[in-house]
This record gives structure tokens, C-alpha cells and sequence, in this order.
């Protein structure tokens, strides 16, 4: 990835639904999965939570553990081979601002969305060992288990130490950047899946080690079709080189509705392997593709034969339906 992405990366409500045409009693549901890196900043996580609200969506948030401390609390934080209180992302920006995002996590969590790791400081582990890759997520686990003790911040809910323990169970690593000593600490530490993988085209997960492996597709994207990865910062650095633009005419709004769209379409009018994206909670290029993302989930995720679910989810129905 290109290295501007380090610095900006690291995705029972009742909603209208429209009928299918291609709906039909022995195929399989259209699954769509929409997952967000990082979730840093509090606007989108409101903003996210109203789109699920208003389509019966459910999405994963793979989150970098380095924004629930403030900045005063960086020290507790050490990556594999750099000094405490460094991370590529920043921090919290204050307590406030911590105690805001916990409430959102908790919330969402309770919603029915699910809360994955990014792990900690958004660093590239490709050649970590994997004792490094077992520091950084047992740090993960530390840091949201403690977040409101670190932060001296009160309303702790009933339950929020086990949902630390026991409940983020996905990963997506920094850059997509993976290793086998990656895989071995995951599978150690007891995870169910990984989604760090990209894929030509939509593709049904594989196996490793224990994990199930989920893969960001390539679509085609734009004017000649080019293939780019289902991932909103990709497509921030095809339209602009990945330098600020107002998308004053929608142009780069309606290229990125075009390229999701079509996806959507191949699989729902053939195979229907599950289609995933990918975002961050940075607006990039005006905001344009959170738009585009909108348009995306209120026509589609309101369909009778399509599910806008979790990685959480996904992972379940595929392990229930090899169990026969």
C-alpha cells in the first residue's frame, strides 16, 4: 500500500425492504459484509450506527486499541521493536474523547455489531516473530479490558471486561501485511478468523491453522474496469494519488457507487459468494465515498435476499452450515 495509507489506516432494528427479482426459493441469501479499520473518530461512529439503523445492517469494526488512551496514558503502549508511547496513528485525543468512543464501542456492541481488533499502533509486523505478534495482541486485550481504568474514567459497564476477553474474536492486520508467525499467534491465541487477505474477485474463505480466512475482493473499478481492492483509501489514491480533492460534481462518489455496485450485482445475479468492503473513518476526498457507501447499503441492504452482516456472523452461518 501506498505509504499515505499508514498514516490514515491502519468494516432488532425493522427497515424497509424491497423485493428481488432474482430471488428464488433454492438460492442462497446475498451476504454483503461492510467493515470499518481503525474507528477512531466519534462522528462516524454516530454516523455508521444511524446507516445501520436505517437499513437493518450490521457491521464489523476492526479497532486499533491505541484510541482508547489519552495521550497522557501512551506509555503504557510499546509495539514490537519501537519505544512506549509510539504508534502510527496517534492516540486519544483526551479523556473525554476516550470515554465518548467507549460509549459508542459499547453500544454498537449491544446493537448486535461486532467489535474485531486492529491490533495496537497500526505498524507493518510482516516480519515480526511471532513472540512480537503475541505481545501486540496480548496488549490489545490489556489495554480495552483496562480502558476505563487506564483513563480514570467512570461507568464501566456490567460485562465490558468478558467482551474484551472473550468476545473480539476477528482480526484484520495494519496494511494487510501478514506472516506465518501472524497466523501461529492468532491461531495461539484462540481467534476464529482473519481478514487480512485479498482476493481477485468475490471468494469463498479458506482455512489456516484453525482460522477462517476472509479476503477483501478486487473489483473492476472506473472507465477501463481496472481491478482495485474493495477498499475506500484504494480507491482515494486511484482518483486522486491520494491528496485531498472536493468531489464538487460526485464524480468520485458515483465511480465508487459504480465499482460496489456491479460487484454487488455479479454475485447477486450468479453465485452469490459474499461480497466484502472495506473502509476507514477517515472522510477522504470530501467524504465521497462514505456517501457512496450510503447509497450502497439503503439500496441494497434493504433487499428480502440480501444480509448486511458481520465478519462475527459470517463466520458462524459458514461453520453451522459444514456441521451439516
Amino acid at each position: 500500500m501506498h505509504l499515505i495509507s499508514r498514516l490514515l489506516a491502519c468494516l432488532p432494528i425493522l427497515a424497509v425492504t424491497t423485493p428481488s427479482p432474482a430471488a428464488g426459493p433454492d438460492q442462497p441469501r446475498q451476504v454483503v459484509v461492510i467493515s470499518f479499520d481503525g474507528a477512531q473518530h466519534v462522528a462516524q461512529w454516530k454516523r455508521s450506527r444511524a446507516l445501520a439503523d436505517r437499513t437493518g445492517a450490521r457491521f464489523t469494526y476492526f479497532l486499533s486499541c491505541v484510541y482508547l488512551m489519552a495521550p497522557e496514558h501512551r506509555q503504557l503502549y510499546q509495539g514490537p521493536g519501537y519505544r512506549a508511547g509510539r504508534s502510527n496513528v496517534g492516540f486519544g485525543t483526551s479523556k473525554e474523547d476516550v470515554a465518548e468512543r467507549l460509549a459508542e464501542i459499547w453500544t454498537a456492541r449491544q446493537d448486535g455489531h461486532e467489535i474485531a481488533s486492529h491490533g495496537c499502533g497500526h505498524f507493518d509486523g510482516k516480519d515480526w516473530s511471532k513472540a512480537d505478534w503475541t505481545a501486540e495482541f496480548s496488549d490489545f486485550t490489556r489495554i480495552v479490558r483496562d480502558a476505563f481504568t487506564i483513563n480514570g474514567i467512570e461507568g464501566e459497564p456490567e460485562g465490558w471486561r468478558r467482551f474484551a476477553e472473550r468476545d473480539i474474536r476477528g482480526f484484520r492486520a495494519p496494511y494487510l501485511s501478514t506472516s506465518e508467525a501472524m497466523f501461529d499467534a492468532l491461531s495461539d491465541a484462540g481467534m476464529d478468523y482473519d481478514a487480512s487477505g485479498v482476493s481477485r474477485g468475490p471468494a469463498e474463505p479458506g482455512t489456516r491453522r484453525g482460522l477462517r480466512l476472509f479476503s477483501l475482493p478486487m473489483v473492476p473499478e472506473g472507465p477501463a474496469a481496472r481491478p482495485i481492492i474493495a477498499m475506500d483509501y484504494n480507491l482515494f489514491a486511484r482518483h486522486t494519488n491520494a491528496e485531498e480533492t472536493d468531489d464538487r460534481q460526485g464524480r468520485f462518489e458515483e465511480r465508487a457507487y459504480r465499482a460496489f455496485k456491479a460487484a454487488f450485482d455479479e454475485q447477486h445475479d450468479g453465485k452469490r459468494i459474499p461480497l466484502q468492503i472495506g473502509y476507514h473513518f477517515t472522510l477522504m476526498n470530501g467524504g465521497a465515498y462514505w456517501r457512496a457507501l450510503e447509497r450502497f447499503a439503503e439500496e441494497l441492504c434493504i433487499k428480502t435476499d440480501v444480509d448486511c452482516i458481520t465478519y462475527e456472523e459470517l463466520d458462524r452461518r459458514i461453520g453451522e452450515a459444514a456441521d451439516g
